[in-house]
């Protein structure tokens, strides 16, 4: 994907967003400023190729998981609540516009699974799909074996790996969540343009499937 040129005013906030997340520390491994970095550049891909806001879409996909709530914490549908906040506090400290701090506010608290929040524009669309892409593909292979390690999950069953006769559970098992969740995020991608990417992502993941089916026998 090409780099895309900002403007000088939000070059110099997406600087401000980047030192400011730097001095965080992250409660969950898969959480990372690399998964910052790689929401924000599918973000912009998305804002262009869906001609949205530039000045809402950036700092929201940079201070989306400023609030980060590990998966298996009870407060995590919480999480995009307080992380909107805290973006919307640094935001105000930096003197960014408050025109655009309503539709950040709730770009970051919609784009949250566990907060299950009705989404009312696109720029909240994009945030969203940004962010569940990067739950997709290698990376998203990647990341949920990470979160699985964290918590101290078992890879998979060891009679059943594949779900084949019982019910998922990914409470216990990292396998069980692509049958639960991963495998069916590219059915609620929000935009045209993150679909066919999100596509794209789901059918590695199945081949991932297929090839350690093999491996396991």
């Amino acid at each position: 994907m090409p780099v895309l040129a900002l403007s000088e005013p939000l070059q110099q906030l997406e600087n401000h967003c980047r030192a400011f997340i730097m001095s965080l520390v992250s409660a969950d491994v898969a959480h990372d400023i690399t998964h910052i970095e790689r929401v924000v550049r599918v973000a912009k891909q998305l804002c262009v190729a869906e001609q949205a806001d530039m000045n809402i879409v950036l700092p929201a996909a940079w201070l989306h998981d400023c609030v980060a709530v590990a998966k298996n914490h009870p407060d995590r549908a919480k999480a995009s609540t307080m992380a909107a906040d805290k973006a919307i506090s640094f935001l105000a400290s930096i003197g960014y516009g408050a025109q655009y701090f309503d539709a950040i506010h709730h770009a970051i608290v919609a784009h949250s699974f566990s907060a299950n929040i009705a989404i009312e524009s696109v720029e909240a669309q994009i945030v969203q799909d940004a962010d569940r892409m990067d739950a997709l593909g290698a990376i998203g292979v990647s990341r949920c074996m990470k979160v699985g390690g964290a918590i101290g999950r078992n890879l998979y069953h060891p009679d059943d790996p594949f779900c084949a006769q019982r019910s998922p559970d990914d409470t216990l098992y990292t396998l069980a969540h692509f049958f639960i969740k991963l495998l069916h995020i590219a059915q609620s991608m929000n935009t045209p343009s993150a679909k066919a990417e999100a596509a794209r992502r789901t059918e590695y993941m199945q081949v991932f499937i297929e090839q350690l089916k093999s491996e396991i026998g």
